[in-house]
């Protein structure tokens, strides 16, 4: 999920410790080789035939792009609630020059406000002149926000294209309570109630599937990553059984296994009824049906400050809870990158800034209750403080504890082990700290903060205000490293790149030493990107600690 605030007014409600829940929800609510030159034969409008009809893009000097494709039927009227239909074909060539409409969110800095249901389109980007014989390896991103908002649009894949020579892919799929709301009455038409826009994600792969190889991809050399949400997403295709061939490579950024189950997701449907209005559940369903496409945002508030979408498990989509799937080694055993940015918690703790001690320790016996003694002593207030240090100190209990959906520090560590001992795996963690964040607050240092690796591998990616624009040199320099890495990830299967720093499987000495030598590329600025191994990552968070507390997801 990128950073993001949406127009709410809510934190006046608000008690010390609730604040983290929204600096999760409402930031992100939530929460992104040079080729040779242009061959003779290509066109400033090429023209590629889909399953569904003829599309003609736009050229850059480098890159081709076709924006904004329909893989499904608008999912409008009867259609709302439902599994993706297919989209109309179309007579002569459409045009494929400007993304399409995001799908109806609430204003954020994801992106404004949409209330246009027509929107489950997809995006394709290739090296200039790439024809249908080619076959290149295809990376394909999904985008995060909390599965409450965002667009395909926000990581615009020409960098990677144009600098690794794959085919790049980026669609929208249904965001919020339209992509994610289950109720008793939906439940009762579909035993999938709540995993609509999942629905759309293996929608979209399964176009790419039947497509790509016109653009000049290779349907049998895909990739799928994704970051925060998108991450999320990613480990439910690995343990789905409608994603089962859809994909060869898999990459998460700043993710977990998150899930509820159907009775968690009713319970927070049923409130929604209540704010939409719809309450009788004899008619609950027509009545949403029913309702303008902004009624339904307008009360969607509180569903979105709770990051209330998540995938609902027991379903069609989800037999097993994602998460337990893959501690039982149910899931595609394909390649895997998986890592976490060294601060995550600093882009969801910045409703602290200001804060007082007594606002910190509120946070976290509210949090901790009879444990709250030990970390307190763990994470411990410092003699000289300043107005931000109880949001570095809240944000670095969420980072190692994982607090928020289980993303970063010590639950990612653990996340990046289970996967190890069924796949090859390939860990990071983003440890450049003194980049210029997602938005600037004077006097506020981001650190790694969840989000700041986006613009690095995407420079369309900038949360409402630029940030790979304020690059220096030294970040220019990882902003190329982690292109370069991604693309032979997505070529090979594989994290060499030729003239940079090593980056070898997470388990290189064999399972039983992960615990201690388990390898982590940390991505740094300047050329400084090294490896560490498990027990430095350990150090770093605190994990021997943690792993004596029980977990909390403060977003369940």
């Amino acid at each position: 999920m990128p950073y993001a605030v949406p127009s709410l007014t809510v934190e006046d409600k608000m008690t010390p410790w609730t604040r983290v829940v929204a600096g999760f929800a409402l930031p992100l609510a939530l929460a992104i080789g040079t080729l040779t030159a242009p061959s003779a034969a290509a066109s400033a409008s090429p023209t590629v035939v889909t399953d569904h009809g003829a599309v003609r893009g736009a050229a850059t000097r480098a890159v081709e792009r076709f924006l904004g494709i329909p893989y499904a039927a608008a999912p409008t009227g009867p259609r709302r609630w439902k599994a993706p239909q297919p989209a109309a074909s179309w007579t002569g060539v459409r045009s494929a020059t400007k993304f399409g409409n995001a799908c109806p969110v609430l204003p954020s800095t994801n992106g404004p406000r949409s209330e246009t249901e027509d929107c489950l389109v997809i995006n394709v980007w290739r090296p200039i002149g790439t024809t249908a014989r080619d076959r290149l390896p295809v990376h394909v991103f999904i985008h995060g926000g909390a599965l409450v908002n965002g667009s395909g649009s926000q990581n615009d894949e020409s960098k990677l294209v144009s600098e690794t020579g794959v085919i790049g892919v980026s669609f929208n799929y249904r965001l919020g309570v339209f992509g994610f709301l289950r109720t008793p009455g939906l439940a009762a038409e579909s035993s999938n109630a709540g995993n609509y826009g999942f629905l759309d994600q293996q929608a979209a792969l399964r176009w790419v599937q039947h497509n790509i190889g016109a653009f000049g991809g290779g349907a049998s050399r895909v990739t799928i990553d994704g970051e925060s949400a998108g991450a999320w997403s990613v480990c439910g295709h690995l343990v789905s059984p409608g994603s089962r061939g859809l994909f060869r490579r898999a990459m998460m950024q700043s993710g977990s296994c998150s899930s509820q189950t159907p009775a968690r997701a009713e319970q927070r449907g049923s409130a929604y009824l209540a704010a939409a209005g719809c309450k009788d559940p004899d008619t609950a369903v027509a009545c949403l049906r029913a309702a303008s496409v902004r009624k339904l945002l307008d009360a969607s508030s509180d569903y979105v400050a709770q990051a209330a979408g998540r995938f609902v498990s027991g379903t069609p989509s989800f037999p097993q809870a994602p998460a337990d799937a893959v501690t039982a080694g149910r899931f595609q055993r394909v390649p895997i990158v998986i890592g976490a940015n060294r601060d995550e918690g600093r882009t969801f703790s910045q409703g602290f800034i200001g804060g007082s001690r007594a606002d910190y320790e509120e946070f976290v016996r509210g949090v901790f209750g009879s444990r709250a003694d030990d970390v307190l002593a763990h994470y411990r207030w410092p003699a000289k403080s300043s107005r931000f240090t109880a949001a570095y100190l809240v944000g670095a209990i969420e980072t190692d504890a994982g607090l928020l959906a289980g993303i970063g520090g010590c639950t990612n560590r653990a996340l990046t082990k289970t996967f190890a001992r069924w796949t090859r795996t390939y860990a990071y963690e983003f440890g450049h700290r003194t980049g210029p964040g997602l938005t600037r607050i004077p006097g506020y240092v981001w650190g790694a903060g969840h989000a700041a690796e986006l613009a690095y591998i995407w420079p369309s990616f900038d949360n409402g205000t630029p940030i790979a624009p304020l690059f220096d040199a030294s970040e220019l320099r990882l902003a190329r490293e982690m292109v370069q890495y991604w693309g032979a990830f997505t070529r090979h299967g594989k994290t060499r790149a030729p003239d940079q720093p090593a980056w070898p499987r997470y388990d290189q000495h064999g399972h039983r030493y992960l615990d201690r030598h388990g390898k982590i590329l940390s991505l740094r600025a300047g050329g400084r990107s090294t490896v560490i191994n498990d027990a430095t990552y350990a150090t770093e968070h605190q994990c021997r600690f943690w792993s004596t507390m029980p977990p909390v997801d403060l977003t369940s």
